[in-house]
């Protein structure tokens, strides 16, 4: 499991144009991206008494948080994700869901994934499902443009419009009805391995930016 670095920054809509003219000029665009963007949607789960909130909004140095996600609206192909952070750095692990596994576990029909053991993450969440009471919570949409650089394995995401879904019934619903999380900002992301090329660093450099804890998650369930 390899941890990475990640900085994350929250702009405004100036740095927003000033930062895509700057890397569509060092980096390359990703090749998913249509039109430079893609939308992304995404499931947290949390337990009863919001630990994976309260650790994120606490700075927990050691914690974990498990999502589903599709974008561009294409529920044909669904990742069950577990983001760890540990020492301020980031990994992630993720497998394959079909729609109809994501829906099953919306419904809470969880005895098909003791099964999964090809896919170990299903297995994982499946138990901490049932020990810790874990489920469903909140469904996270934003548009994302996003950028990688090859050396250094860099990939810097711009992030923005950033809504939240009332419920969970309407995940795999492309037109499901969300609406603004509050006053979120735009937020520019930037993750390595070993070293930040200087490149990059001299491409996503502003002035009075700081880096930032903010959290999409914890942002979209201002609403509960």
């Amino acid at each position: 499991m390899q941890y990475r670095h990640e900085w994350k920054h929250e702009i405004n809509r100036s740095d927003l144009i000033t930062l895509r003219q700057r890397l569509r000029a060092v980096a390359k665009i990703d090749p998913h991206a249509i039109d430079g963007r893609y939308m992304i949607r995404s499931l947290y789960f949390d337990t009863p008494a919001d630990k994976a909130l309260r650790e994120k909004l606490d700075g927990v140095n050691r914690r974990e948080k498990f999502r589903i996600r599709y974008y561009n609206g294409d529920t044909s192909l669904i990742h069950l994700e577990r983001k760890s952070k540990l020492n301020g750095l980031g990994t992630k692990a993720s497998d394959v869901l079909t729609a109809g596994e994501a829906q099953a576990i919306i419904n809470g029909s969880l005895d098909w994934m003791a099964g999964c053991s090809d896919r170990p993450l299903v297995q994982e969440l499946y138990s901490k499902m049932r020990s810790q009471n874990l489920r469903p919570k909140t469904i996270v949409d934003y548009t994302r443009e996003p950028f990688y650089y090859p050396p250094g394995n860099v990939r810097v995401t711009l992030d923005y419009d950033i809504r939240t879904g009332l419920g969970c019934t309407g995940f795999l619903n492309p037109g499901c009805v969300t609406v603004p999380a509050g006053d979120a900002p735009i937020l520019l992301e930037v993750k390595w391995d070993a070293y930040l090329p200087d490149t990059i660093r001299a491409a996503v450099g502003l002035e009075s930016r700081r880096s930032s804890a903010f959290s999409k998650y914890a942002q979209c369930r201002i609403y509960g």
